[in-house]
């Protein structure tokens, strides 16, 4: 039996060496392939010469930018050119290289072949030919056409020139160091407004005088059919402006006082912080429902893109309306002062998201309390405002598994694509979050120092310093804690853990309740959440069956293990009937309410994947909405904090 059994073994060792070719002696195990070319890493030395960029944007039937491009050398051998890949604001790796096309390059009038890098797509290598002084580059940028390819940046009234989009530059070299000499031609009648400053322009063209790339980067232009410029703080210490392109002329109609709220804006901010970094500042407002909307910063201007209603419709939009404010809130606290690991020496270099939740999440906080104090929100609008965003983040059960401070990754992990299960997932929740978080702070520091000092002292002492200065200014966690500990002395670095590394229950909703407010719920809607159903485009059930409804009756998110959750319902499905009538809001909210005082669960037709099923939702607490409610014996705290500084 022993003889046979090994006749056996060696029986199958023979069918497998026949199965699978020779033993592994006789033949070579599998070995990295050949590493790709080596990309310069960035060193702090002048660039040899200024980039020269011409931009054509008149192809507004297309959507195509055709752009030109001169990159000096000073020797032949390889070069590589780099496009801008990690975007200041996206904090991501999102430069859109796909939509880079026609890329060809000259000397001396004579093709040099490029090569695409096989590891970063991002970098091309040339070889540049001996006797040439420059590389001659044209190429052309193709904007998306519709929304599903991105955002939208020109329409037949208005475009959006972003520059990192219409760059390539040398790798090896910070970006401050290397000069652009850039200039664009726009469609005829399209005035245009950016932070560069115009060297000339005539005849729908305009040059602009030398600017580091870095600063190029950041100067984005708009410019439109429809515009018009307000200023904002005439007689200031420097020129802060309101430029608006829209979709049609009556949509530029602003009223005094909507115009003088805008103007408080400015002097608020300047009260709170103390400062300013800029030489001058520009809001760019584009008020479209074509272009893509916006909300992207910069150290002298903002991107700021909304709906075409903004102005005429001033009662309906308040939803949208901190946008300028968080914006403008950046130019101090994320491109003047910016953490240590965001900050890169040029487009290519990976950032760290990890102190997010300051850049963004104070940012929120400011973006809302500067809206307030300034009058582009009432208080009761503002209120209205934090209680949805406490109730939202208070139904956050992604938080069991998952911490505030890994949310920081989500703009790499995720890129703001769409999620099946936000409430379980998370993402990007250090921005209103992170606002919850700082309201915890600022009403601590205000009952800690009997009301005498308050987050607004940070602010002034970490933001504020250096006046006029334009020179991005780092810092760490632990100078954020020192910076807290020299308003008032606490365990600062205790309080931040927790909240970033905790995993509740619920949403820190501490500051309410020291701020004089608990988060309640009412079957009454505020007017702020009509707004912000308006300006989702749908019908806002989350607290109720845990659903939002868009259009169509198609549902959006979908809270994590609620009610309609475990019905069977997901992102994406449709809801046909309720109760055998046709769907409708107004229907499904009476049902809602109907099921209040009834056993019966609300009974849905929906359709999922041209599948018709009916499901079952059994929910029996009628609509919820958040509100904030007054706590008598609380000091107002959050009232003082919304209060305009005089």
């Amino acid at each position: 039996m022993k003889s046979s059994s090994r006749l056996s073994a060696a029986s199958a060792a023979a069918a497998l060496a026949f199965a699978f070719g020779p033993p592994a002696a006789a033949q070579s195990l599998p070995q990295p392939a050949t590493p790709a070319p080596a990309i310069a890493a960035p060193q702090d030395l002048p660039y040899p010469g200024a980039l020269q960029l011409s931009v054509d944007a008149t192809d507004l039937t297309h959507g195509i930018f055709a752009v030109r491009e001169r990159v000096p050398i000073q020797a032949a051998g390889p070069i590589t050119l780099l496009y801008p890949k990690w975007l200041p604001g996206n904090h991501s790796p999102t430069g859109p290289i796909d939509k880079l096309a026609g890329l060809t390059i000259t000397a001396n009038g004579q093709p040099v072949a490029w090569r695409r890098d096989p590891v970063d797509v991002y970098a091309f290598h040339v070889d540049a030919p001996a006797g040439a002084s420059a590389l001659d580059l044209v190429f052309q940028f193709l904007s998306p056409v519709s929304a599903r390819e991105g955002r939208v940046v020109m329409t037949p009234a208005m475009l959006n020139v972003e520059w990192n989009a219409v760059v390539l530059y040398p790798a090896g070299y910070f970006a401050r160091q290397i000069p652009v000499e850039a200039s664009v031609r726009l469609p005829d009648g399209f005035s245009y407004a950016t932070a560069l400053e115009t060297a000339s322009a005539a005849d729908g063209s305009a040059s602009f005088k030398p600017t580091p790339l870095d600063t190029l980067v950041d100067s984005p232009l708009i410019a439109g059919r429809n515009f018009k410029r307000f200023e904002l703080d005439p007689g200031g210490p420097e020129r802060v402006s309101l430029d608006v392109i829209a979709d049609r002329p009556d949509e530029l109609a602003a009223t005094p006082d909507q115009i003088a709220a805008h103007k408080a804006l400015v002097q608020q901010a300047y009260r709170l912080f103390g400062s300013h970094h800029y030489g001058h500042y520009d809001f760019l407002l584009s008020l479209s429902d074509k272009m893509g909307g916006a909300g992207l910063e910069h150290h002298q201007s903002s991107e700021d893109g909304t709906t075409p209603r903004y102005f005429i419709d001033w009662d309906k939009t308040v939803a949208g309306r901190d946008l300028l404010a968080h914006e403008f809130t950046h130019s101090w606290n994320g491109k003047f002062r910016r953490p240590a690991d965001l900050w890169t020496p040029n487009f290519n270099v990976p950032m760290r998201d990890g102190l997010l939740w300051v850049y963004e999440g104070q940012t929120q906080y400011w973006g809302y309390v500067l809206a307030a104090r300034s009058g582009l929100m009432t208080r009761q609008e503002t209120l209205d405002a934090i209680a949805e965003t406490a109730a939202t983040y208070d139904h956050r059960v992604g938080r069991s598994w998952r911490p505030l401070e890994d949310t920081t990754n989500d703009p790499i992990i995720a890129m703001r694509r769409p999620l099946s299960w936000l409430s379980w997932q998370r993402s990007e929740d250090y921005y209103s979050e992170g606002q919850l978080v700082w309201l915890d702070a600022d009403t601590l520091i205000r009952q800690l120092s009997g009301g005498r000092r308050s987050l607004d002292d940070f602010a002034r002492g970490f933001f504020g310093v250096h006046d006029g200065s334009l020179v991005t200014d780092t810092y760490t966690f632990d100078e954020v804690v020192a910076a807290l500990n020299a308003v008032q002395p606490y365990d600062w670095a205790g309080f931040l853990r927790q909240r970033l590394e905790g995993h509740g229950p619920g949403a820190p909703l501490d500051g309410l309740a020291r701020g004089g407010y608990r988060l309640v719920y009412t079957d009454v809607e505020t007017d702020f959440m009509k707004s912000a159903e308006g300006f989702r485009g749908g019908t806002d059930l989350l607290f109720s069956i845990g659903a939002n409804v868009g259009k169509d009756g198609v549902l959006g998110q979908v809270l994590w293990d609620g009610p309609a959750f475990k019905a069977g319902l997901t992102e994406g499905t449709q809801i046909v009937a309720v109760n055998g009538d046709a769907y409708d809001p107004d229907g499904l909210k009476d049902a809602i309410k109907a099921a209040r005082t009834s056993a019966a669960p609300i009974a849905l037709l929906v359709k999922d994947k041209n599948q018709y099923r009916t499901v079952t939702v059994d929910y029996h607490d009628g609509l919820r909405y958040p509100h904030l409610e007054r706590i008598a014996d609380q000091p107002a705290r959050l009232d003082d904090i919304l209060a305009a500084k005089r």
